[in-house]
């Protein structure tokens, strides 16, 4: 529907519909032209997996792909235009290409929004059965379900050569159908629970000749063969797989923000904020005129967070809470029991003003960071901007955070913002410095804006 949509749009605009022209030559040759486009456009599709289940509903694949068979469907007509000197007309197909791509990337996207819901509610899944050691198992099930709109259910554990008496926490809840290490009984265990797929891991001790059996057992009866290394928080265009001598080679590489990716994260900090600061000019003026009105005290609160390389900066927001709110700090938190505690939040903080609240709620009071981007001690996406007794409780890993400049907005802003704990915000910290691109930003900075409107996890 979406390609016949641009298609015959493109059609409409270039050519026209008037009935008296349909007996040119040109115009039944273009009708033809257009309706084999729209067949190889559609088999393009399928050619290059953009209906592959594995990708439906999880992941960038699925949109690189259908952009792919598009990009090389028209490269291959301006090539065979060129080549036999054939005229196209430019006005059709330079309407067609981007209206196709557009629509069969929107249409996507709301099917996918449709069956992201119903994986949510355990249809068009793949039933998984885990196989491997305890420790991977448990971080496996805490994995898939995490993401259930990926469509894959753990259904149950199997755990080749650990005790008999093995068991998981409440926490987990998934049967063990045993563990033996022969195939057999491993078929046995896949047809008991009815699984779609296996997910093998670290752990599982069964050696190389009977995962190779247990592969072909698994094409024989149509069931799936997932291998999940014992890699955590890598993002799939770091991981790359060279096949030598039979065996899958895994190489992971880190991305270093250097050199020519420095200057163009810096570049697109720079023209970004100082598109935003001119276009929401009026909000800043509006905002300033409301908190001074509403609250006796200065327009901005300025407080030092530790930024690249652990230097402290000034970073800049509109103020809040009314005046001398830090001092009164520490009785509240020692009130709600949670002193010395990272990344601690007063519930139901008095100090907030009414207007302050709003602000808060719509992030609004964090415009005048766009001034600490512009400035240089912020980015619009990084890790988050922590206090000096945050950052005295890191450990070495958490320090890796301090490799890039903190942001306005990253991955903590939307997957929870407040309602993160200590762990989950330094972890996806990490997986942002450890997975750094500039496309990632600014999918990033869309989604920012959805969850800003949808106030989650706000205070």
């Amino acid at each position: 529907m979406a390609v016949t949509w641009a298609i015959a749009g493109a059609y409409a605009i270039r050519f026209g519909l008037d009935e008296a022209r349909w007996k040119e030559s040109e115009q039944v040759g273009y009708f033809a032209f257009s309706l084999a486009l729209a067949a190889v456009w559609w088999l393009m599709l399928g050619i290059w997996g953009s209906r592959d289940p594995k990708v439906l509903g999880s992941g960038p694949d699925e949109y690189k792909r259908s952009f792919a068979a598009a990009a090389w469907l028209f490269g291959f007509v301006a090539v065979i235009s060129y080549a036999l000197q054939i005229e196209t007309a430019r006005g059709f197909v330079g309407l067609a290409f981007p209206a196709g791509v557009l629509a069969v990337l929107s249409g996507r996207w709301i099917l996918r929004q449709h069956l992201s819901i119903e994986r949510r509610e355990g249809r068009s899944i793949a039933r998984v059965l885990i196989i491997s050691g305890p420790e991977a198992a448990i971080h496996l099930v805490r994995s898939f379900r995490s993401q259930p709109e990926a469509g894959y259910l753990p259904i149950a554990a199997h755990l080749p050569g650990s005790k008999p008496t093995v068991a998981f926490s409440p926490e987990i809840n998934l049967p063990i159908t045993g563990v033996t290490t022969d195939v057999e009984s491993i078929l046995c265990a896949i047809r008991d629970v009815d699984a779609d797929a296996v997910a093998i891991s670290a752990g599982v001790q069964m050696s190389p000749t009977e995962i190779r059996r247990l592969g072909w057992a698994l094409t024989a009866i149509d069931v799936g063969m997932i291998l999940a290394p014992a890699l955590t928080d890598v993002a799939g265009p770091r991981i790359h797989t060279q096949p030598m001598a039979g065996l899958p080679l895994i190489h992971v590489s880190t991305p270093k923000l250097t050199g020519g990716k420095k200057v163009a994260k810096r570049t697109f900090d720079i023209v970004t904020a100082g598109l935003l600061v001119l276009a929401l000019s009026p909000v800043f003026a509006a905002l300033a005129v409301l908190v001074k009105m509403t609250s006796p005290g200065p327009i901005f609160y300025f407080q030092e967070r530790i930024g690249l390389r652990g230097k402290t900066f000034r970073m800049v927001k509109f103020r809040s809470m009314k005046v001398n709110a830090d001092a009164e700090l520490q009785a509240l938190l020692v009130r709600q029991g949670t002193t010395g505690k990272p990344l601690f939040k007063v519930e139901n903080d008095p100090r907030i003003t009414k207007i302050g609240r709003v602000l808060r709620k719509l992030s609004l009071d964090e415009l005048p960071q766009l001034f600490n981007v512009l400035q240089g001690s912020m980015s619009l996406v990084g890790p988050r901007p922590q206090r000096e007794g945050e950052v005295a409780l890191y450990d070495d890993a958490a320090h890796r955070r301090l490799y890039v400049s903190p942001g306005m907005s990253g991955l903590w802003q939307v997957s929870g913002r407040s309602n993160l704990s200590w762990e989950e915000s330094i972890r996806l910290d990490l997986y942002y410095v450890e997975n750094w691109s500039l496309m990632g930003d600014v999918v990033i900075l869309f989604k920012t804006f959805k969850a800003v409107f949808a106030s989650t996890g706000a205070v």
